[in-house]
């Protein structure tokens, strides 16, 4: 059985959390910062994918793409967390107020 993916998200920030030396400012920053990292090798891998680069040619799959996005979303996540422990919460009730801005929904959504 797997575990939660908030929970094994609480975990990867404890770990990350555990091997810095950085104030709590700087911790903050710095995940935030990451994603900006991780959307560049998207692009980077979206544009090899397509074989954009003439000199370079078709360098990635679309499967390294869907890795690529993956790790925003997991770094995303992280991010979140390091800014609250209510990073569940905070995100659940994101999406329920996007979704119902955008879909017209009230209240949660359930499948």
């Amino acid at each position: 059985m797997t575990e939660d993916t908030w929970t094994t998200i609480a975990r990867l920030h404890a770990w990350l959390t555990a091997h810095q030396k950085l104030s709590p400012r700087e911790e903050v920053l710095l995940r935030v910062l990451k994603l900006s990292e991780e959307i560049g090798e998207t692009a980077q891998a979206v544009i090899g994918a397509t074989g954009q680069n003439p000199r370079k040619g078709t360098t990635h799959t679309w499967q390294d793409v869907e890795s690529e996005l993956c790790d925003v979303i997991i770094t995303a996540m992280v991010a979140l967390r390091t800014l609250t422990p209510d990073a569940r919460e905070v995100f659940e009730g994101h999406v329920e107020r996007v979704a119902g801005r955008s879909l017209g929904t009230e209240g949660p959504i359930h499948e």
